[in-house]
């Protein structure tokens, strides 16, 4: 599993998120940018974040580090924003922290020109089903001269709806995905290409170890899968059944 360091201290709110993430600092010296458990969002999109940002370093892109972050809640205490007070109070245990990258900035539509960055980040969120790539937020930060792909919760929809069960894995794999508002959909005529060299970096066995780094307490029951390791097994037979399907690519790229 990602590894698990404990939050010494509440540092900023970054409110430019919905879900109101924050800076905090970590026992292990490190800063991270927290994504908590108790936010609106709900607790799968910490599982999404995991599973993603391990299939983006899987498929040669750049992506925080991450961690698990054990929050107490008795450092809400010392904050004087009610609303960060509430959100710490309701996120005790483990949320998900991103490493922070210093001197990163937002994403200016500038990339190498020989970079294949462009048209994998195009085919990954085609992949996972990501709906939050727009112009409007991109997602992305230039740090070392390097394109990084961050916050990916917004993928992976379908275990929204496992509310009243663990639904059908195929329906999934032949859902389409529109690249129209995507940050990088000029490029998608180059996916036929890449969908040919990412499909043989991943398997059932790739995505059961990518499922293996999410922990115990971010995996609830759902009917059909009441323990974390039926809860696995289902995501893995999601994203195995969307490697076996290319309906999901955009149109540009049929």
């Amino acid at each position: 599993m990602i590894p698990t360091v404990a939050v010494t201290r509440y540092v900023t709110p970054l409110r430019e998120g919905g879900s109101l993430p924050g800076i905090v600092e970590a026992d292990d010296l490190g800063t991270y940018v927290c994504k908590f458990r108790g936010a609106g969002q709900g607790i799968r999109v910490l599982v999404a974040e995991v599973v993603v940002a391990g299939l983006a370093e899987r498929i040669g892109l750049r992506t925080p580090r991450l961690v698990a972050l054990e929050l107490d809640p008795q450092i809400a205490r010392y904050e004087a924003d009610e609303e960060v007070q509430d959100l710490l109070n309701a996120s005790a245990g483990l949320n998900l922290g991103a490493d922070f990258l210093p001197g990163s900035f937002g994403f200016d539509g500038h990339v190498p020109s020989d970079s294949t960055d462009p048209a994998r980040v195009l085919w990954l969120d085609a992949f996972v089903a990501n709906v939050d790539r727009s112009w409007r937020n991109p997602n992305l930060l230039l740090w070392h001269g390097n394109l990084w792909v961050i916050d990916h919760g917004a993928s992976l929809y379908f275990h929204h709806g496992w509310a009243g069960g663990v639904g059908d894995p195929v329906r999934f794999a032949g859902q389409a995905w529109s690249a129209d508002d995507h940050v990088f959909r000029e490029h998608a005529d180059e996916l036929p290409g890449v969908d040919a060299e990412l499909r043989n970096l991943l398997s059932p066995t790739a995505f059961a170890d990518l499922l293996a780094d999410v922990p115990d307490d971010w995996l609830e029951p759902v009917p059909g899968a009441e323990d974390p390791e039926a809860l696995r097994a289902a995501y893995v037979d999601f994203l195995t059944a969307r490697l076996g399907s290319r309906a999901w690519l955009p149109r540009a790229a049929a």
